[in-house]
């Protein structure tokens, strides 16, 4: 076994692999190409994850029991994540914690408050006690829907899925792994990111096949999977919000609508109020990212500032290829 890589860097920038023996010979089977951040990804069940995360995954679909009333919060890294984890909270959890100045979303970053299984629950080989965790569990993964412990699979646990648009996810997932590389590492290039991700070597990636196998689920058992467009999230933010609340089983009543919990709940989750967060200026997570990483602009279209038009064509190629004939737009 190597030795334990330094705490100061966030966990999953491993110079070298730092891998459990259990897992050792399983991993280092497996096709490897450069990673975006860690030395390599892994291409595990058709899709590929840095080996911190891998190991996650694997420890995951052993030991982790889903109970009917889970609730799954499923993206596409860089797809709105944060801010949705910020808004299941509060929407589930409202009762508990009305609105107030004190609120939890506002002194707690979001990805504390609904954990990773795979990057946090299950890192590092552990196996984590649920039991104190109050029902509903709620909880956050960018695993693959094949991927996903048989328990999810099985139980009659929701998920809420949500994707965005491949050209704004590829730019935020390329200048937020820039963002964490250390010093001396020198930056990703845009070129050589964007081949990479068009040939679907990115964290938990190909792209298209995460969001279209979570699209045929949602057409095959919608009471199971809500499938959730970011940019249909901003544009029509109330209607989205009381449609998950309707799939969830938690609608909002008449009174709460009139007192307006709604718009409530949106303003207190809003990028504006949680980017200006002393949490979330200074703060870091568990797993050593400063939390101000997460917020960069969440902007719609942001794309067009940084894709040469070639590039933007070249990714709706490929998307109109890869979804013809499921119905799916992005």
């Amino acid at each position: 076994m190597q030795a334990q890589i330094s705490t100061v860097l966030p966990k999953y920038l491993h110079q070298e692999e730092v891998v459990a023996q259990e897992y050792e010979d399983l991993i280092f089977s497996l096709p490897k190409e450069n990673g975006w951040l860690a030395s390599y990804l892994y291409k595990y069940q058709g899709f590929w994850h840095p080996v911190r995360h891998l190991q996650g995954i694997i420890t995951c679909q052993r030991h982790f029991d889903a109970q009917d009333s889970d609730v799954f919060l499923i993206t596409t890294p860089k797809s709105g994540t944060t801010w949705l984890k910020a808004i299941l909270f509060t929407l589930m959890n409202r009762m508990q914690y009305p609105i107030a100045q004190d609120h939890l979303v506002l002194n707690k970053n979001p990805h504390d408050l609904v954990p990773f299984l795979e990057h946090i629950l299950y890192a590092d080989n552990q196996i984590p006690d649920l039991t104190s965790m109050n029902s509903p569990r709620l909880f956050a993964t960018h695993i693959p829907f094949f991927s996903l412990p048989k328990s999810v699979q099985d139980s009659g646990c929701k998920v809420v899925y949500l994707c965005r648009n491949p050209k704004d996810t590829f730019v935020s997932m390329w200048q937020f792994t820039n963002k964490l590389r250390p010093q001396g590492m020198g930056t990703n290039s845009l070129g050589e990111t964007f081949d990479k991700f068009c040939r679907g070597v990115s964290i938990a990636g190909p792209f298209w096949d995460h969001v279209l196998d979570y699209w045929k689920e949602s057409k095959e058992k919608p009471p199971k999977v809500l499938f959730l467009k970011y940019e249909d999230m901003k544009e029509r933010p109330n209607a989205n919000l009381r449609r998950i609340a309707e799939f969830l089983g938690r609608p909002f009543s008449t009174e709460e609508e009139e007192s307006g919990i709604v718009e409530g709940i949106l303003k207190l989750c809003s990028f504006d109020t949680l980017s200006n967060l002393k949490i979330n200026r200074t703060g870091k997570l568990s797993s050593g990212e400063e939390n101000k990483a997460f917020f960069r602009q969440g902007k719609v279209g942001d794309w067009k500032n940084h894709l040469p038009i070639e590039m933007a064509q070249k990714l709706d190629m490929i998307t109109e290829q890869k979804f013809s004939g499921s119905g799916l737009v992005l």
